[in-house]
């Protein structure tokens, strides 16, 4: 894991580096403020040397001065340094989610990557941030402070030897607890984000049911639940400060008491060694306080790390997935034509049971293809084999003559132009969402691909045109218009293979058949599969698919099927009697 999340740190390499550097340098400056004022108080106060307090004091305020400028650019560095790695992370998290498959993408949950691009990236740039400046920073001064404390007398710095042990193992022990419960936290942020996903994205399904108390009372529960788990760890971790404070002011006290006797006595009964001044003393309290804000920070450390070690196992495991599809060593470059072979074909996501079973399929190049089924029975798994968006996991599929996993990914992906059952939109003007198909598509082009797709009429009834804004999700233009647009989006490509997966469902049928009359007419050497659930759309189909459970269980011509398959039979009977009742 850190090994991964390290190679993220890229640009940001100079300010890690330069940031600890200015740390030690503040940190040494400030260890020996100490050291200098127990030097002007015994041999500048007491011996009444004025020169030696001035040429001292003049030393003091330099040191003061350099360690406030190392402080300032270790702040400056640091912010940049974590600034840029919380970039660098979320871009690489981005681009990975990119290389993703659909079974990648299965995986995780979309609310969950949404979690670890922003509150697990923060939680890390924040103790990045800390790792590189104050775990740099109190560790050193601990070190430096102790070197101190023993050089000015070794018998009472062993006091510290007793305690630093005793609050080691009880920041391991807070640790060890706390962990798995901010892991836990992280999960329901997870869920408190697919929540909120769920209910703006349907919203108008929730006011139109009136479930608005019932959703606030499940946003509630999961965010009772974050503020429950993470109350738990949080009263783990506030027992750092107490055992940190009560274990240091015992031994400040612990120094004064002993180091006033000592100064008074000349000596105790125990300790040898030479006589403690009070200028001496004074730097034993002064590092005392040092090795107190050392610690704090190291506990400060702890909690952040603690935080953020389930942040970054979260973040790593994007980063390590890997791509189940990737490309050949020697991809192919070139789809010849629109031909699509199923060759003994099958397909599981997992879990024993096979969505597709042992298809065999042979679709001509520049045919169209109609596919029919019920839900459930594998017609969107089946076309979403042909541009790899998943991988048969049985027998293969070729197109233009070649599986499919011989070719380049980009290659074939621009050869197969597919409309989801889910259309999306994108924020943006019309002719930015059709130039999804095309980047260098011009007006004419975009025109004639949404005249092909019966949009052009509307679009031009718009004020602006083909410059009109399309809200997220495309959501102030109707599901017809919308799906449309996305038949024009893939026409744009100009593919050799278009797959219409149910596109057609909302809009009307004399739509449905001037749709399907451009098709042939304009786009005749195009291999064309519609996935429909009416028999009117796939009728004049040159092959009609019936599918069911995962097995093409019989395919022809609408009349050859009408004859002899008894699913289209009972399918085309159900809706001639709706339409009869429509009518």
């Amino acid at each position: 894991m850190i090994k991964t999340l390290l190679s993220c740190i890229g640009d940001a390499k100079r300010a890690t580096i330069l940031t600890p550097v200015f740390v030690v340098g503040e940190v040494v400056l400030e260890i020996l403020i100490p050291f200098l004022m127990s030097k002007i108080i015994d041999n500048g106060i007491n011996l009444g040397d004025m020169d030696y307090i001035l040429r001292i004091g003049l030393l003091l305020v330099i040191c003061a001065g350099c360690s406030l400028l190392c402080g300032m650019f270790a702040g400056i560095f640091s912010a940049k340094a974590a600034s840029r790695f919380g970039r660098n992370l979320r871009q690489k998290e981005f681009e990975r989610v990119q290389t993703f498959s659909f079974a990648n993408i299965d995986h995780f949950s979309t609310s969950g990557l949404v979690t670890r691009m922003t509150t697990d990236v923060t939680n890390l740039q924040m103790a990045f941030m800390m790792i590189i400046r104050i775990a740099v920073r109190a560790p050193v001064m601990l070190i430096c402070a102790l070197v101190m404390t023993c050089s000015i007398h070794l018998q009472l710095a062993a006091v510290y030897l007793v305690v630093i042990p005793l609050l080691a193992v009880a920041l391991a022990v807070i640790t060890k607890k706390a962990h798995p419960l901010f892991t836990r936290v992280f999960h329901t942020y997870d869920r408190l984000n697919e929540v909120v996903q769920e209910n703006l994205l349907g919203i108008r399904v929730v006011k139109s049911f009136v479930r608005g108390e019932k959703e606030k009372e499940k946003f509630q529960g999961v965010s009772d639940e974050i503020y429950r788990v993470f109350s738990k760890a949080e009263r783990l971790l506030a027992f750092n400060s107490p055992c940190m404070q009560v274990a240091i002011y015992t031994v400040i006290l612990f120094l004064c008491y002993v180091g006033a006797r000592y100064i008074v006595n000349g000596s105790l009964p125990g300790f040898v060694g030479t006589a403690l001044t009070t200028g001496q003393l004074m730097s034993l309290l002064s590092y005392a306080t040092q090795i107190l804000i050392s610690l704090m920070m190291i506990s400060m450390v702890f909690v952040m790390i603690t935080m953020a070690r389930s942040s970054g196992e979260r973040i790593a495991q994007v980063l390590q997935e890997e791509p189940t599809i990737t490309n050949p060593t020697q991809p192919l470059m070139h789809v010849p034509n629109g031909e699509i072979v199923f060759d003994h074909t099958s397909f599981s996501y997992g879990g024993g049971k096979n969505a597709l079973s042992d298809v065999n399929l042979t679709i001509p190049s520049g045919a169209t293809v109609g596919i029919i089924g019920g839900t459930g029975s594998a017609k969107t798994t089946l076309v979403q084999l042909i541009p790899r968006l998943y991988d048969a996991t049985g027998g293969r599929v070729l197109v233009g003559g070649h599986d499919v996993r011989e070719y380049d990914i980009q290659t074939l992906r621009d050869a197969v132009s597919m409309v989801l059952q889910k259309n999306v939109l994108f924020s943006g003007t019309i002719a930015e969402n059709l130039r999804w198909g095309d980047p260098n598509a011009d007006k004419v082009q975009m025109r004639h691909a949404c005249q092909l797709a019966q949009a052009d009429e509307f679009i031009q009834k718009f004020p602006d045109g083909y410059e009109t804004y399309i809200e997220q999700g495309g959501s102030n233009v109707s599901g017809g218009q919308k799906q449309r647009l996305c038949i024009a989006r893939a026409l744009l490509k100009q593919p050799k293979i278009l797959i219409l997966d149910d596109s057609t469902s909302a809009v009307d049928t004399r739509t449905d058949a001037l749709i399907r009359q451009a098709f042939a007419e304009e786009i005749p050497d195009i291999t064309k599969i519609i996935i429909a659930q009416r028999i009117s759309s796939v009728e004049q189909a040159d092959m009609i698919l019936v599918l069911d459970d995962g097995k093409i269980v019989d395919q022809g011509t609408h009349e050859e099927l009408l004859t002899r398959c008894s699913i289209y039979q009972e399918v085309y009977q159900s809706q001639q009697k709706g339409d009869d009742n429509n009518g």
